[in-house]
């Protein structure tokens, strides 16, 4: 049947091929986290990224302390693609499809070269893909010289040198040098394209790096170090948990085919609203506000793959901007969630989206109710300034907790006034403020009854004594059971049997 099969020549342009591939949805910054990667994959503890400004075209070069590549590892992950996103990978490996260092520097450069060596040797070997010789010679790549090699090696060190903030002893085995960085040349006016590279380069990649990576370089052992021109990034958790007021709704996880995947939720206290505006870098990064880190936080094997907005389950609010919501899962099921090549896109499975749906419910219905209970701030000042607040604010699991201040001036000198069965009417009378004030907020639930005495001084004798008061004075034990034990926050069958006695 073949021999009768026409058929004609459909080779594709290579240049046209490469400018296509390389709209991959690629920016700076993400093109430059792709390529860091293959540095951490390669086991780097150094990354740098060196940009002179001074000429154009303008030269990047990024450099890592990994294991290196032989000639022949280098012409091969040179290839489109280097191998099969099937292929099997370790847990850590962060690449997929064997193409994310060929599209991230073309979708930036028209001519990129890759110098490697072996940890250990001397010899570094280069290839070079360049548009303008694909023109002419067709779908080659360009070995390069000993001469070549060494011309960019010296403008590496030079550059290098050039910069702040060197790394001791520091060695690089591969070396990425994107020669022309077309969308700042061809795209913008000669007087702003020095500013808008040093702009992107200092403010906005440093931010995202400082985000995407933070685990790595937060690593106890050999954390990552990346330098970026004259400025060594300091990592950015987004999950500040030593804050005490950062608080976790219970988390979950489900078993998805070939891995696991967990989601937390976690809600920002009510001040990181006016802390950010202040310029408090603790809730945001230095370039971005609450509302673009409100959202989801999708961790693949440590790398943050995606953050900020909800990937279309829910919409962006200034009312959700205390909501973050963390998810880890593996590489092993990257082709489920769709990752696309630059590794900022993925889709929800139909399997997981109602999961993901029903989660978000229960933290949004959490952060609405601490961005609304906002304006209670004016009462919880410093450890310093409590005592002249009528009201403090006390952190639980529900959230921010109101409580009249027991060390308020006049609180303590009625106090102090009272004799002993005048305070414990004044305690029974002063809880049941606090508890109604937080059902309205509805951040109160009820407690058992029994160890409360040991945690608050609140003991069964005076709830006994007081419970007689109150009969003595006419109300009803019908009162004291639905009123004064609920506005108490207790639970009624938690209750000592003597005192459910006198009211049943």
């Amino acid at each position: 049947m073949s021999k009768n099969i026409k058929s004609e020549e459909a080779s594709p342009n290579p240049e046209y091929l490469i400018k296509s591939i390389a709209e991959q949805g690629y920016s700076l910054e993400t093109s430059l986290a792709d390529l860091m990667d293959n540095s951490i994959s390669a086991k780097a503890e150094k990354i740098e990224v060196l940009i002179d400004t001074d000429s154009e075209p303008f030269k990047l070069f990024l450099t890592d302390d990994g294991i290196g590549m032989t000639e022949a590892e280098l012409s091969q992950n040179m290839q489109f693609p280097s191998h099969s996103p099937e292929d099997s990978r370790s847990n850590s490996d962060l690449g997929r499809f064997g193409l994310g260092m060929k599209t991230a520097s073309f979708s930036q450069t028209r001519k990129f070269t890759v110098l490697s060596k072996k940890k250990g040797e001397n010899r570094y070997h280069g290839r070079t893909w360049d548009v303008d010789f694909l023109k002419t010679n067709g779908w080659k790549i360009i070995i390069n010289s000993d001469e070549e090699v060494a011309r960019l090696m010296y403008q590496y060190n030079q550059l290098s040198i050039g910069f702040l903030k060197r790394f001791d002893d520091y060695e690089p085995n591969t070396i990425v040098i994107w020669e022309g960085l077309y969308k700042f040349e061809n795209y913008l006016k000669k007087g702003n394209r020095q500013d808008a590279l040093k702009r992107e380069i200092t403010e906005v990649t440093s931010d995202y790096l400082a985000l995407v990576f933070h685990r790595f370089m937060e690593k106890e052992s050999n954390p990552l170090k990346i330098r970026i021109n004259n400025t060594i990034v300091s990592p950015f958790n987004p999950f500040p948990e030593e804050e005490k007021d950062f608080r976790q709704i219970e988390p979950k996880q489900s078993s998805f085919r070939s891995d696991v995947i967990k989601i937390e939720g976690f809600v920002l206290p009510s001040r990181a609203i006016s802390e950010s505006k202040k310029g408090l870098s603790k809730w945001t990064t230095k370039y971005r506000s609450l509302m673009d880190m409100e959202g989801l936080y999708i961790y693949r094997a440590d790398r943050i793959i995606l953050f900020g907005g909800w990937n279309g389950i829910v919409k962006k609010a200034p009312r959700l901007q205390l909501a973050r919501l963390r998810v880890e899962v593996g590489n092993s099921i990257d082709h489920l969630l769709h990752l696309n090549v630059a590794k900022s896109q993925i889709v929800v499975p139909h399997e997981l989206r109602n999961a993901f749906e029903d989660y978000i419910g229960e933290l949004k219905i959490e952060a609405e109710r601490e961005y609304y209970n906002r304006g209670i701030r004016k009462f919880s000042g410093t450890k310093a300034q409590n005592h002249v607040q009528l009201f403090e604010r006390i952190y639980s699991n529900k959230g921010s907790v109101l409580e009249v201040n027991n060390n308020f001036p006049l609180m303590k000198s009625l106090q102090e006034s009272l004799n002993k069965k005048q305070k414990s009417q004044l305690n029974l009378l002063l809880r049941m403020i606090n508890t109604r004030v937080n059902n309205i907020r509805h951040v109160h639930e009820e407690k058992v009854f029994l160890g409360v005495e040991e945690k608050d001084g609140f003991n069964a004798e005076e709830l006994h004594n007081n419970i007689l008061e109150l009969l003595s004075n006419g109300i009803t034990k019908e009162m004291i059971r639905e009123e004064v034990i609920p506005h108490l926050g207790f639970k009624y069958s938690s209750l000592p049997e003597n005192i459910k006695s006198i009211i049943e």
